[in-house]
Order: C-alpha cells, then structure tokens, then sequence
C-alpha cells in the first residue's frame, strides 16, 4: 500500500530527514554568533583581543560542526559561521593577536 509523503515541518527549513539534531543545531548556532562578534570586532583596532579569540573558538566549533552535521540546513549555518569567524581571527591576528599587549 501506497503511503504519503508528509512535507517538512515548518521549523526545519532543509533538515530532510525529519529528525531533530539539537547537537548540531547548537553547534550552529554558536558557530554563527561566534562568527558574528568575531566579524564585528575585528573592525575596532583595540578589540583584537575579543575578535581573534572569538573567531577561534568560531573556527573549533565550527570544524567540529561540519564533522558531525547531518543535513544542508546545518552545513548552511556552519559555513557562515566559519567564514565570519575566520575573517575576524585573521584580521584579529593582523591588529595585535591573541595576546597582543598584554603577555610581554
């Protein structure tokens, strides 16, 4: 017997496979408001300190995120997160560091 085919739920944009993945979710969801301050920061010479080390933290979790993410929608989140991420710690390494300043 023929069954339907029920659409995603509302609250899963791209999870296709319809189960719930809190891990990842969370580890998304960090990535991205790592990446975020990370991003922002970067654009104040005397915040290298907050933007280098949040975007390596954004970049860690963001590559564990990847290794254990199960659907696009999560993969989606996790590159933009670790784009962020990446552009605030480099540039937070170019203005001084994690520890510019403050350790020698």
């Amino acid at each position: 017997m023929a069954q339907a085919v029920r659409p995603n739920s509302a609250t899963s944009l791209f999870a296709t496979d319809g189960k719930p993945h809190p891990r990842q979710d969370a580890l998304a969801a960090v990535t991205l408001v790592l990446g975020a301050i990370a991003f922002i920061t970067a654009m104040f010479h005397s915040l290298h300190l907050i933007s280098s080390w949040a975007g390596l933290i954004g970049i860690i979790t963001g590559a564990y995120g990847q290794f254990i993410s199960e659907t696009t929608r999560e993969r989606f989140g996790l590159i933009l997160g670790l784009g962020a991420s990446a552009i605030g710690f480099f540039l937070g390494m170019a203005q001084g560091g994690l520890f510019g300043g403050v350790l020698g």
